[in-house]
């Protein structure tokens, strides 16, 4: 075991299935391992609105996954609110979709999650010592199927070795700036990034559906790190403060929640074919607005203010209806979530299974 010079490390985290919550239990014990003073804090369990300044020298430290190549809102405004330094370093970690092809590990994308986030905290007075993206199994049920358990288990073995040898390096006052040397790629995602922040999370926020075979549990509701989930019509009801963290629809016990891939396609296609086509039609628009860069961008804002309009009022309207049986089964039997072949993306389970006790703090 490695001696380090004795110091405070205090880590905040966001995590919705486990991702980010595994890094910062792998961080906490390397540095308990040798005696330093760890303090934890899981953002969607403290007050954080009243952040207290961190010790002096403390190394502070902050993970979340990546949600559309940026840290989620919850993470982001925390760190616009947090205290200036008083001679702290502070180092950043995100955790990306990532994937197994073979034998080899596939990396996700980072976008600007860690630069926004580094900029932020430089502008703060911090030094920033690690930058480091931790690729840990994809998790974005709503998109494509949970990986199966070998391959979950295997990309784990590979990134907690990662982590922990990351963790020694900045224990010992060294930097690790690895995220760095994914400059050129993040840059040119950045811009879907940023549709995703303004847009793309509230059409997200409104895929998600609870199915006949929900039982009125409400653990979905009691467990939602944003409370993003209330009950409407007898039935959970996903509001705008959702950021698809995907923990309820991995965790429903009966599996009753589903992303609605078929209502989302219904209202795109009524959108273009329907409303879109009358406004475009029927409006005068200016010839600059069909020319220009900036009329391109404008309409790209007005299309999806559209957009969003026709989801959420589709959305309100289908979940009255789903007290039907058959509006209730052709939503979901057009969600490709409802079917075997989706698997979930059950952490918690799996470490239960190998009891490395993941737990909840």
């Amino acid at each position: 075991m490695e001696t380090f010079k004795k110091q405070t490390l205090i880590i905040y985290f966001f995590s919705g299935t486990g991702n980010a919550f595994s890094v910062a239990k792998w961080i906490e014990k390397v540095a308990l391992d040798n005696n330093q003073s760890v303090h934890l804090y899981n953002l969607s369990r403290i007050d954080r609105k009243t952040i207290p300044s961190p010790a002096e020298n403390a190394l502070v430290g902050f993970i979340s996954p990546t949600h559309g190549f940026n840290f989620p809102p919850i993470m982001l405004h925390f760190l616009l609110n947090f205290p200036r330094s008083i001679r702290n370093r502070a180092f950043l970690v995100n955790t990306r979709g990532g994937l197994k092809l073979g034998k080899y590990f596939l990396p996700g994308l980072s976008g600007m999650a860690q630069y926004l986030s580094a900029i932020i905290l430089i502008l703060k007075g911090f030094k920033i010592v690690g930058m480091h993206p931790i690729d840990l199994p994809s998790n974005w049920i709503a998109l494509h199927p949970g990986l199966k358990v070998n391959v979950i288990e295997s990309i784990f073995e590979r990134r907690k070795w990662e982590t922990e040898k990351f963790t020694a390096k900045i224990l010992d006052g060294k930097t690790d700036l690895i995220a760095l040397k994914d400059s050129i790629q993040d840059i040119l995602i950045t811009p879907i990034g940023i549709l995703y922040y303004l847009v793309g999370r509230y059409f997200l926020a409104k895929s998600f559906i609870a199915t006949a075979k929900c039982d009125n549990c409400e653990l979905c509701i009691k467990n939602c790190p944003l409370q993003a989930i209330k009950m409407v019509d007898n039935r959970p009801f996903w509001t705008y403060k959702c950021e698809s963290c995907m923990q309820c629809m991995n965790e429903c016990p009966t599996r009753a929640i589903e992303t609605a891939h078929g209502l989302i396609v219904g209202v795109i296609i009524l959108c273009n074919s329907l409303i879109l086509y009358l406004l475009y039609k029927f409006i005068e628009f200016p010839s600059w607005y069909h020319t220009s860069t900036y009329g391109y961008l404008i309409s790209i804002i007005f299309d999806s203010i559209i957009y969003l309009s026709c989801l959420f009022l589709s959305y309100r309207f289908f979940h009255y209806l789903k007290r039907f049986r058959l509006i209730d089964n052709l939503i979901a039997y057009t969600s490709l979530t409802k079917y075997p072949f989706w698997r979930r993306y059950k952490l918690r389970k799996l470490y239960f299974w190998r009891g490395y006790k993941l737990g909840k703090k």
